[in-house]
């Protein structure tokens, strides 16, 4: 990977003096943890694929780390070389990145979802050496589709496949390898330093080309422990991580934090609401974190199974602004805390509500900064904004990201560290957050800004809405027009005049009303669960609204 990351003397000096960057990498928690715990439980893996239960203690997993380290050494992994992970929420992926670690190479994971377009565009980017696949996974066949782009990717050396039945087999690679501690002191020079790039991930990619965001050990660290201090995590809880390894969320909180806090970890390949609450009730999970739609859906089980999530303490919610209904919903068949967040794959989890937080807060805002990290509202010429004012938000910090690989034109922070998000919001007087929307998902009608995630949030208040998602229209006369676009619980029906009716009686403006309500069966998502507003706004260019209003 030729890149260079964008790290100013100045930001080390300061974080590192701060004690806001600490100076080690995960091998470091690790090691601890195979030194003091061995017997300990680390990993749990539900494989829904071959229907198996995996479990690891931190001894079980270290040596299979070995023998991955010792296996990937031996096709020539070496420092800054870039490992491809296209895997689901399986063992694997957690103990691939352990052993890429090791050998200082760069862990690059890349969605199941994504297939040649993207998976081309991004291992070339990326120059991958190896790419580890499964052979299967939810129907797919993986190996053919990598083969089909494979001429157009001179970097890719190897192509590893879980449970292949060929020579390429990732069981192949480490059956035979019983590395010895000679072998391994040997290799333990390579260990990256806490401010090389260790994470390239790609940005979601729902407007333009993926960018490449790249973090180093320290930036990771700068968000995880300031995050576990928050809500009180430590080596007694267990952690359930549905949200894929391959974004920010599973690999920041259900990868690295469990190692970082001595915990243990229990992943879910694919989501399924009742199966969530069954791993919840059979491991005795405590915490959990996921995007807005898991969420919902599971205070839905939860409202059927309350016995069931008895020992969950804490769910956070995060990758879209949480509408508010949802929020006091999920609080009441949980029965455990609801954490409203606000972040990105370029730093984390930079805003959270806190446990104990007044009801305004924990409902209405999407929480204050983490230790270490800043935000501020700007007007569109760069002035900070008072309190409640809607502007441009920027942030800064501890966790901030290091740039886009081969684009450091896109690194949009300044000199003083102010990094643009693309998101709008207010800031209360108290340094809450309101994610208000996107710089490219406004609304402006007749000159006006319609306040899209209220409307949303007032809409998700109907009792027959499932989700919503409300977007322009182009209008010849007010420039712009708002359509929604909703999926409606089951047996449920909502007509146009009735949804208008509805959002007239929560006392919502009348310029702010939807003009066109759309039923669909499902929403276009990402693969880390945001709604795909690129697309329902191509899909409304073709509209024109059911109720013109002056």
């Amino acid at each position: 990977m030729h890149a260079e990351p964008i790290l100013p003397p100045a930001r080390v000096r300061a974080m590192t003096e701060s004690g806001l960057w600490p100076g080690r990498i995960l091998l470091d928690d690790f090691h601890r943890r195979v030194a003091q715990t061995p017997d300990q439980v680390a990993v749990i893996d539900h494989n829904s694929m071959t229907g198996q239960r995996t479990v690891m203690s931190y001894a079980k997993l270290a040596r299979r780390v070995n023998r991955i380290e010792a296996g990937l050494a031996g096709l020539g992994v070496g420092r800054g070389d870039v490992v491809s992970m296209q895997l689901p929420n399986w063992w694997q992926f957690l103990a691939l990145h352990l052993a890429a670690l090791r050998l200082g190479a760069v862990t690059n994971p890349v969605m199941p979802i994504f297939r040649e377009r993207e998976l081309s565009f991004m291992l070339h980017l990326a120059e991958s050496k190896v790419l580890v696949i499964p052979r299967e996974f939810r129907g797919f066949q993986y190996e053919p589709m990598v083969e089909a782009i494979r001429l157009s990717l001179p970097a890719l050396q190897e192509v590893l496949v879980i449970g292949g039945d060929g020579p390429n087999a990732f069981e192949q690679l480490i059956s035979g390898v019983n590395p010895d501690g000679a072998t391994l002191d040997r290799l333990a020079p390579n260990h990256p330093g806490p401010d090389d790039v260790i994470q390239l991930l790609y940005t979601s990619g729902t407007t333009g080309e993926p960018k490449g965001v790249m973090h180093t050990s320290n930036t990771l660290y700068a968000s995880i422990l300031p995050y576990a201090e928050r809500f009180g995590l430590d080596n007694g809880d267990t952690v359930l991580m549905a949200s894929p390894l391959a974004h920010q969320t599973g690999f920041m909180y259900g990868l690295m934090m469990p190692i970082v806090l001595g915990a243990r970890v229990v992943y879910q390949d694919v989501w399924n609401a009742g199966r969530a609450v069954d791993l919840i009730a059979a491991e005795g999970v405590t915490f959990t974190m996921a995007a807005t739609p898991f969420l919902s859906d599971m205070a839905d089980e939860a409202a059927k199974r309350p016995d069931d999530v008895r020992t969950l303490r804490t769910f956070l919610s995060a990758g879209a602004p949480i509408p508010r209904a949802l929020v006091r919903r999920a609080a009441e068949s949980l029965g455990a805390n609801i954490i409203s967040a606000w972040g990105m794959t370029e730093n984390g989890a930079v805003t959270t509500t806190r446990i104990g937080d007044p009801p305004d807060k924990t409902f209405e805002t999407d929480g204050f900064p983490m230790k270490g990290m800043e935000i501020r509202v700007v007007d569109e010429n760069g002035a900070v904004l008072p309190p409640d004012r809607e502007g441009r938000l920027q942030a800064r910090g501890a966790s901030n990201f290091v740039g886009y690989l081969k684009h450091p034109e896109w690194y949009a922070t300044d000199a003083e560290g102010w990094f643009e998000t693309g998101d709008l919001a207010r800031i209360d007087a108290d340094g809450y957050v309101r994610i208000t929307g996107r710089t490219k998902d406004v609304i402006i009608r007749g000159g006006e800004n319609v306040p899209v995630v209220e409307v949303e949030g007032l809409i998700y208040r109907h009792p027959a809405i499932q989700e919503v998602a409300v977007v322009a229209m182009p209008d010849p006369r007010l420039g712009e027009r708002a359509c929604a676009f909703a999926v409606l619980r089951p047996e449920q029906t909502l007509t146009f005049p009735e949804l208008v009716a509805f959002l007239e009686q929560q006392h919502l403006a009348r310029s702010y009303l939807p003009e066109r309500l759309e039923v669909i069966e499902a929403m276009p998502k990402t693969p880390s669960g945001k709604i795909q507003k690129v697309v329902l706004r191509g899909i409304a260019k073709t509209l024109t609204p059911e109720n013109e209003r002056g």
